[in-house]
């Protein structure tokens, strides 16, 4: 199958090479990217955890602190393996989305233990920090980074021109969005959409071939649908 994946470069690229491992044909359109913000070393005093409902939040996480002897409370298995990989001690793994994340906390920490830090880009919704303040924690946000849209490449624009992608990936309503916005005029109609979940389907319209959601929003279970 030839996919199309529109995820920001580095994610793409690792996905890509598991796709060809499974015979697929991949081809890289990332419609977003991060840009990490520049500033002094992050202030960890009283914080007993870090919130990481991104791989970008520990991206630029570990960008602004030499510290990894900190827990790390990650939404799930792709950002709990980026806080693992730059040798956090403590991950815990929400497996799920920002509501599971923080129903998952209080089994975690309790809520007199300090502060969580929630590390987070511009376009986050900042709904995790009302959830856990109704359950009693300290909650302090701080944006590290901004994810800005790009255009699609021209590979990608004269592929689906003539037909020569069969599905694309969509990891979030945003990237759908732009994908709509970007690859208007040209057909659709052949192409299968794989999404990670139900509000990033719901952006698209049903003249896509068919559309699939992933079994729980997360990229393991998005990459399951072609396994």
């Amino acid at each position: 199958m030839r996919v199309l994946i529109t995820r920001p470069r580095e994610d793409g690229e690792t996905i890509a090479a598991r796709l060809a491992a499974l015979g697929h044909q991949p081809l890289l359109a990332p419609l977003l990217e991060p840009r990490w913000f520049v500033g002094p070393p992050l202030d960890l005093s009283g914080v007993a955890a870090i919130l990481a409902t991104s791989a970008n939040g520990v991206r630029a996480l570990v960008r602004r602190t030499a510290r990894r002897n900190i827990a790390v409370f990650a939404v799930g298995p792709q950002t709990a393996q980026e806080a693992r990989d730059a040798g956090f001690t403590r991950v815990e793994n929400a497996d799920g989305d920002a509501k599971a994340l923080a129903a998952a906390v209080p089994g975690w920490l309790a809520p007199d233990a300090g502060t969580l830090l929630h590390v987070r880009g511009t376009e986050s919704a900042g709904r995790l920090a009302g959830d856990l303040a109704a359950r009693g924690y300290d909650v302090r946000p701080s944006i590290l980074y901004a994810v800005d849209a790009v255009p699609l490449t021209p590979e990608a624009s004269e592929a689906l021109r003539v037909g020569r992608v069969d599905a694309a990936l969509f990891f979030s309503p945003r990237s759908a969005r732009l994908f709509l916005e970007q690859a208007a005029g040209l057909p659709v109609e052949k192409l299968a959409a794989f999404c990670i979940s139900p509000a990033t389907a719901a952006v698209l319209p049903e003249r896509f071939a068919a559309i699939q959601v992933a079994a729980a929003p997360n990229q393991e279970a998005l990459l399951a649908l072609l396994a």
